[in-house]
């Protein structure tokens, strides 16, 4: 009698998360039942690159907060605006006129009472436990997948299952290596032969990670009636998040509890939803409304067969979702289009991998009133200063996570882009109109920029002294080294800043610390001089060398600072 072996992963109760442990400093793999109950205790995610570790915080993570505390409070009794069913804990308006005002303050109330505790309370667990199914990597209710039936049905009739169509491979999956079956990774942390190798653990983070960040292209189906292919929610977006000492403050501040209005009241995360109605939004292009739906929105619908431990993966591709005005997207950056009068989420963009986020300060933070909006997770951040919950002497550390995309018909990954800045709340968040530091420092960072650009000019103009053909690529090369001098001071003069402090006096310090890079950056140009770049020319009777561009740039530099 041949017996069945029932494969079973659980990402409730099974190590899967890679964090490190706060008094140990090392590495350790959680189920997603111990880093809730002890998420205090744990410094940070440790995954394997930094978009995994945001694709894993926004969903599962924060999806499962945003669902629970949106129906129930710190105390676990549901709120009074809503309906929940006692079976499955799906809520519903009590009341179509429920006042929005109300809602977000007793949610601001739940999110103070969780954050003042410390840790979260039993109605997560006892909601992990209600779906512990849909968070199973097996099963016909299995974890980011659909069913075989379900599967079938939604793809046209050339593309079912046993028609083989629609397969990709763990190594297209896998983002440290993301090959294709036509174009080889060669620069791989495995070798050709292991590289559809892969643990269970490892296999479900890459998973939730590739259904944030897919290419749009390959031999794989549609499902019926799908538009344009969809590459991935979080790729299309300039994602930013607040990160906290550990993974409890993390989570509580991008733990955004504040509906706009009563449509995004309800949560509605991927693993409560009927596939087949899910999918036939998508197919019709229905934007999410609502957080948890949004966080949990998938690139590809995913069906997986396995075999002796190891993955058949069939996927279909669906509808890019729009986001012009998605607002409900709380971790973006924004572009104006004042023509048509809408915003955008922000994408990077591959010419611009250098810039850090000190030099798009004005995207983080609103500093005038014309075509900007701040992320939202920034303007929580605001709001709970505001109502006193966040202390106004509080380092707020802003972190921007994403991929950028290859030049290529797939859109396949090219690069990952990480950055920080840190800034007090009370600089970050100024209201006093005499003061207003928003709006100082992005002057501050424009004159930045006006002092680079003098450096760029006379790395062009040496380049074309010394005849260079490639000139345009030694003026970026001396201005990137240039922008990388001043990336720690700069950041360390936004730390440093405090309400009270005298604009006037904190500006001009940089000045003088922006002169001494500019100074040195150019006298190590200057000691690499060639003898050609002393003798230099004559142009126009005057005789045109190193030493004059560098003094032209300095005259240029100072009317800047002045």
């Amino acid at each position: 009698m041949k017996v069945v072996v029932k494969l079973d992963f659980n990402l409730v109760t099974n190590p899967w998360i890679k964090v490190v442990d706060s008094r140990s400093n090392k590495e350790k793999l959680v189920s997603m039942a111990d880093l809730f109950k002890n998420a205090q205790n744990y410094r940070d995610s440790a995954g394997e690159m930094h978009v995994q570790d945001l694709a894993i915080l926004r969903a599962p993570l924060l999806a499962i907060l945003t669902t629970v505390f949106s129906r129930f409070d710190a105390e676990g009794e549901a709120y009074d605006w809503l309906n929940v069913d006692e079976e499955t804990w799906t809520a519903s308006l009590a009341d179509d006129e429920v006042d929005i005002d109300d809602v977000q303050e007793v949610l601001l109330e739940t999110w103070e009472n969780i954050y003042q505790d410390g840790k979260f309370p039993d109605k997560v667990f006892e909601y992990l436990d209600k779906y512990k199914d849909g968070f199973n990597l097996f099963g016909e209710n299995a974890f980011y997948q659909v069913s075989s039936d379900v599967y079938d049905r939604m793809v046209p009739a050339k593309n079912k299952l046993s028609t083989g169509t629609g397969k990709v491979a763990v190594r297209q999956i896998n983002r440290l290596i993301s090959e294709s079956g036509n174009s080889p990774a060669i620069f791989s942390p495995k070798s050709s032969l292991g590289k559809d190798e892969i643990t269970l653990p490892e296999f479900v983070r890459w998973l939730i990670t590739y259904q944030n960040f897919a290419e749009v292209g390959g031999n794989v189906p549609k499902i019926k009636k799908a538009g344009s292919g969809d590459s991935g929610w979080l790729y299309n977006i300039d994602p930013v998040i607040v990160k906290g000492k550990n993974l409890f403050e993390t989570l509580m501040f991008n733990l955004v509890l504040s509906p706009e209005d009563k449509k995004e009241i309800l949560q509605h995360p991927y693993w409560e939803a009927d596939k087949i109605t899910y999918f036939s939004n998508r197919a019709n292009n229905t934007p999410p409304n609502n957080i948890a739906e949004l966080y949990t929105n998938v690139a590809k619908m995913m069906h997986i067969d396995w075999k002796d431990g190891k993955p058949t993966i069939y996927v279909a591709k669906l509808t890019k979702p729009d986001t012009t005005n998605a607002f409900i997207e709380p971790m973006t950056t924004w572009n104006y289009n004042q023509k048509e009068g809408s915003y955008y989420p922000r994408v990077k963009q591959k010419e611009r991998l250098s810039r850090r986020m000190w030099r798009n300060f004005g995207f983080y933070i609103k500093s005038s009133n014309d075509g900007d909006h701040e992320p939202g997770v920034v303007r929580w951040i605001d709001k709970l200063k505001e109502e006193d919950i966040l202390p106004e002497d509080m380092l707020v550390n802003l972190e921007t996570i994403n991929f950028v995309k290859a030049d290529t018909k797939n859109q396949a990954p090219y690069f990952e882009v990480y950055d920080n800045m840190s800034i007090n709340a009370g600089v970050l968040f100024d209201r006093n109109q005499a003061t207003f530091w928003p709006k100082r420092i992005e002057d501050t960072v424009t004159m930045t920029k006006d002092v680079g650009d003098a450096f760029e000019d006379f790395a062009s103009k040496l380049g074309n002294l010394r005849g260079l053909r490639d000139a345009r690529e030694f003026e970026k090369k001396l201005s990137a080294e240039f922008y990388d001098q001043l990336n720690k001071p700069f950041n360390d003069w936004l730390a440093s800043l405090r309400a009270g402090q005298e604009p006037d006096n904190e500006i001009t310090r940089w000045k003088n610390t922006l002169k001494k890079e500019v100074t040195k950056a150019g006298n190590r140009v200057l000691q690499s001089a060639s003898p050609r770049d002393i003798i230099g020319r004559k142009e126009n009777k005057e005789v045109t060398n190193i030493f004059t561009l560098y003094n032209q740039m300095q005259n240029n530099v100072r009317k800047h600072l002045e």
